[in-house]
């Protein structure tokens, strides 16, 4: 068997297998997550865009859709959901309107946080299946490979968010429903 034939094959074996083991994981990700937000009234994507719009104060969409994986049209349609229910308010800027800015109001901060407190890891199956491996090395996986993966090809600012991830830092300024957001910082 010739080299290139070789690669051709490891490489579809290794696409077969990430396409998988990733499909697998993230159907049990999606279940364990959409349980812990079912008592909230939340979905998956309205809980990204909270959390993102926690840990970045105000966001534009376009940075929504980037952190939480998702198209430009459906960050705004589930940012337009959670406007309806005053728990983020969708602004633009006076000098230029060409972004759409998203701000937490308290409602929506406080439901975010009620949804964080109400994590428990035993609800779900994704976190229990690796505390064999916590029990090994004293932590959860790293996913060291599959992060050098995801950094080559979302980049280096989408792979250093998780590493920022906290619920101890006070975000940005809160608004209330009937004002608009604060302009983002430069």
């Amino acid at each position: 068997m010739d080299q290139a034939r070789k690669d051709w094959e490891q490489s579809l074996a290794f696409k077969h297998r990430l396409a998988y083991l990733s499909k697998a994981l993230w159907k049990s990700v999606e279940k364990d997550w959409q349980r812990w937000l079912q008592p909230h009234g939340l979905n998956i994507n309205e809980h990204q865009i909270l959390w993102i719009t926690y840990q970045f104060g105000s966001p534009v969409l376009s940075e929504i859709a980037k952190y939480g994986v998702m198209h430009v049209s459906t960050a705004y349609n589930f940012s337009k959901k959670l406007e309806e229910r005053n728990l983020i308010v969708m602004g633009k800027q006076e000098e230029d309107r060409r972004h759409t800015y998203v701000q937490l109001t308290e409602q929506g901060k406080s439901l975010f946080l009620k949804t964080m407190e109400s994590f428990s890891s035993e609800s779900h199956d994704t976190l229990q299946s690796t505390l064999p491996l916590k029990s090994l090395y004293g932590k959860y996986p790293e996913f060291s490979e599959v992060a050098t993966v995801v950094r080559h090809i979302y980049g280096e600012d989408f792979t250093d968010q998780f590493n920022t991830l906290t619920l101890e830092e006070e975000p940005a300024p809160l608004v209330s429903a009937n004002s608009s957001p604060r302009v983002a910082p430069q």
